[in-house]
């Protein structure tokens, strides 16, 4: 007798269809994050094509996502030590 026990026998049907349905579920919102993704890049371009400095676009979205007082507090301490350093 084989000591593999088959797969289906690991979980019962109730947990393969849980486990099933997870996966899909991660698949299609992996495709749908690739197709945002794509839009974004493109919106990207386009402020490209505009004129617009896409570095400096994307940090400004990032500064936006973070909370207003924690970003006034990072700015004062990022102060704080160019000055030290002799930066500002």
């Amino acid at each position: 007798m084989s000591d593999a026990t088959p797969h289906s026998d690991v979980l019962n049907s109730t947990a393969q269809g849980q486990l099933k349905s997870v996966v899909e579920r991660i698949e299609r919102l992996e495709t749908e994050k690739a197709e945002i993704s794509e839009q974004i890049g493109k919106v990207y371009n386009e402020a490209k094509g505009n004129g617009f400095d896409v570095k400096v676009l994307k940090k400004v979205v990032r500064l936006r996502k973070q909370d207003r007082a924690k970003r006034q507090e990072e700015d004062a301490i990022l102060d704080l030590y160019l000055s030290a350093i002799g930066e500002v």
